[in-house]
């Protein structure tokens, strides 16, 4: 495993107590960053507690959809910790139905955390990072966002939504030392895969020319170096991690 150096480097990973969040947070730590997860599930939150021993891990109960919690969370980090690294992680799949059997309140839900939330987040870090010259972003995005899911309107929707905001956000940050990218992993074999149909989980990997899911630390390396000063160039890009089944 290779090793960035992110000391004295400050990061929140928002949806951080499971999954891809949990497991990018574990790989900043050991690259010795200080970490703050955000994540609206107390449960999970208290049983970090247990799984990680470290003093550099900090937690806060955060709801991403919510512009004040998120204005306020930020607020209080800042107080005594300069944000160098975002990476935007928070979101749910939803139902895997057409989309004219959608639940409207649903459809709401799913853009309203996963792009809304990503929008709430970077609005609140951004101005810090552009004081200081300095931030990397990384917004998971999907696979889904740049093909389209048959079955998950909602959750490609809102992933194209992540990936031209991180367009838009790199290029109006450009002309200073912020990073913005996201990345598009294929499917992994976290939490998040219980929210879809057995049916809909092997079409997914059917698409996959590795003909297998994502290892959670092939994309916690990838966001590792996106969230280093190693990439110095690099921004308004979208990585591709979907094991060949995109290639641009």
């Amino acid at each position: 495993m290779n090793k960035f150096d992110l000391k004295k480097r400050a990061a929140i990973v928002t949806g951080g107590a499971q999954g891809f969040g949990l497991d990018i947070a574990k790989r900043f730590l050991k690259s010795g960053a200080r970490v703050i997860i955000w994540d609206n599930d107390e449960n999970e939150l208290k049983k970090l507690e247990k799984k990680i021993k470290n003093k550099n891990l900090l937690k806060q109960m955060v709801d991403v959809t919510d512009p004040e919690n998120v204005e306020d969370a930020v607020k209080k980090i800042t107080k005594n910790i300069k944000i160098d690294i975002l990476v935007n992680s928070a979101g749910i799949t939803g139902s895997t139905t057409e989309l004219w059997k959608y639940d409207y309140e649903e459809w709401k839900t799913i853009v309203d955390i996963n792009l809304h939330g990503t929008f709430n987040c970077c609005k609140a870090v951004v101005p810090h990072m552009i004081k200081k010259n300095y931030g990397r972003i990384v917004n998971i995005a999907s696979v889904s966002g740049k093909d389209g899911n048959a079955k998950a309107s909602a959750y490609s929707s809102s992933k194209a939504g992540v990936i031209a905001l991180t367009k838009s956000l790199g290029k109006e940050l450009a002309n200073k030392n912020i990073a913005v990218n996201a990345v598009t992993p294929a499917g992994a074999k976290t939490r998040i895969l219980n929210q879809m149909s057995k049916e809909h989980v092997k079409r997914m990997l059917s698409k996959v020319p590795r003909a297998r899911f994502l290892n959670l630390n092939e994309l916690s390396s990838m966001v590792c170096w996106l969230s280093s000063d190693e990439n110095s160039f690099s921004t308004a890009a979208v990585f591709d991690i979907s094991g060949g089944r995109s290639t641009y």
